[in-house]
């Protein structure tokens, strides 16, 4: 099953006192490999994103299985769960890559609306062709 993946090393800053990754962590990472993903697989969306535009995430949530610590490096994957209307549903993988293999240590999900500013209302609005296409390249079996 194919996955959009985004990399990222683990900062002091994004542990806590007592070393761990803070939790809150987790969700800053799935909006910025949803970020990179637009950037990397339908940059034509951040045009649109500057002319009103806007992916509003309706629902995020994350299951934590294991611990992470600074220096970890781990690989967030990314899959299209299903789409409808104008919901996009995202999955989410955190996995700890080390010279001896990968460990899941967290799963989330996160839900996106497509919407557009109409003066000082946003209104719900088809998902553009471009993005729905790239996202088909990740669909869950």
């Amino acid at each position: 099953m194919k996955a959009y993946e985004y990399h990222h090393i683990v900062s002091f800053e994004e542990t806590n006192l007592v070393g761990n990754v803070y939790y809150a962590n987790y969700i800053l990472w799935q909006g910025r490999c949803r970020e990179m993903f637009l950037r990397d697989r339908s940059p034509g969306i951040i045009k649109e994103l500057s002319q009103g535009l806007a992916l509003v995430t309706v629902r995020v949530s994350c299951d934590y299985l294991s611990e992470l610590y600074a220096f970890d490096n781990v690989a967030i994957r990314m899959r299209l769960r299903d789409i409808t209307q104008n919901r996009i549903t995202m999955l989410f993988e955190y996995w700890r890559m080390t010279d001896e293999g990968e460990e899941l240590v967290a799963k989330g999900e996160q839900q996106a609306a497509c919407m557009r500013r109409q003066g000082e209302k946003m209104v719900a609005t088809p998902i553009p062709n471009e993005l729905q296409s790239a996202l088909a390249l990740y669909t869950e079996s």
